[in-house]
């Protein structure tokens, strides 16, 4: 099977696969505890005015019969109007999504860096103390417990010191200043973000420093690393232009998952830091029983984790030629 092929086979998968995905959240949402009009009837109202309500949702029409609507609207990227907020889905996402992604894609990126980079010094200088020393750094971190990293954190370089911002993502006061350019509110937006993005980095370096060191490990025994070592090449050498490209798979892989599904956010580190997210309002959408809110965020990240999945085939096969699409 030759690689055009397989992306052709894959993008059929992931068509399928992202129809039964649309099709199981659309009746799992309704069948869900509560309701999304109760909110806004009271004692006073006439059956007919709580019927109006209902009709003005959707909610008025057979669930499958709102299902082939739902279908239709979303072959017109239709995703509907927030129960919540009273507006169009995207409208409420598109705010949001942007500082998800500038949050959690920063901190996925640095830590693979660092982890692969301190990873395969770990394997390099292995039963070293260097090694152990990194081994049980890379094993706290990546066990702490999150909230309570991010309430540390808060409380030490937030509350104690004062030296980053409580929560947030920017200062109204400079944002709304005229005088202020684009680099005064970038570095602005950079100094919300150091809480958050400094206990999502200790939390995620270690598994990809302890991923790429097992990786290395178990390459550096493989026999054509036995035989350029026999061809008396430099062992620098051997280890960046031999050994670390196919190391680098697992991580590879880790990576590619990671940054798809960063696109959620993380309901967790964005309500620890107050942080406005794609994650908060996922939670908030289920918790409100906001139909058209939580089906848009969730179909959004199963597109992103279903052609993450594709790429990373793809990139495997570039990274190492003998793998086969077979």
């Amino acid at each position: 099977m030759n690689l055009k092929t397989f992306i052709l086979k894959r993008s059929i998968q992931v068509v399928i696969s992202f129809y039964v995905i649309l099709s199981l959240l659309f009746f799992l949402l309704r069948l869900s505890p509560g309701d999304p009009y109760s909110k806004y009837i009271d004692s006073d109202m006439t059956q007919q005015e709580i019927e109006l309500i209902k009709k003005q949702m959707g909610l008025d029409k057979h669930i499958f019969y709102q299902y082939l609507i739902y279908i239709r609207n979303l072959i017109k990227m239709d995703f509907g109007y927030s129960f919540h907020y009273g507006t169009h889905v995207w409208d409420v996402i598109k705010n949001k999504i942007l500082n998800t992604i500038l949050l959690f894609t920063t901190s996925v990126i640095v830590s693979a860096l660092v982890g692969i980079f301190l990873g395969r010094i770990a394997a390099w200088r292995r039963n070293t103390s260097l090694d152990a020393g990194l081994t049980i750094a890379s094993l706290v971190t990546h066990t702490i417990f999150l909230p309570w990293l991010g309430l540390l954190l808060i409380w030490i370089f937030g509350y104690k010191f004062e030296l980053f911002p409580l929560s947030g993502i920017y200062t109204p006061e400079i944002w709304l200043d005229p005088e202020c350019g684009f680099l005064r509110k970038a570095l602005d937006v950079m100094h919300h973000m150091a809480l958050p993005f400094l206990s999502l980095f200790l939390l995620h370096f270690g598994g990809y420093l302890l991923l790429m060191r097992n990786s290395m490990l178990g390459t550096l025994k493989e026999d054509y690393i036995l035989t350029a070592r026999a061809k008396g090449l430099r062992e620098k050498d051997i280890i960046n232009r031999h050994a670390l490209p196919n190391a680098a798979l697992p991580v590879v892989t880790s990576v590619g998952l990671s940054l798809a599904f960063s696109i959620n956010g993380g309901a967790l580190t964005e309500t620890v830091f107050s942080w406005p997210g794609i994650g908060r309002e996922l939670v908030m959408a289920v918790s409100h029983n906001d139909y058209p809110l939580a089906q848009a965020a969730f179909l959004l990240i199963a597109i992103v984790v279903l052609l993450a999945n594709v790429l990373v085939d793809i990139l495997y096969a570039f990274l190492d030629p003998r793998i086969r699409y077979e």
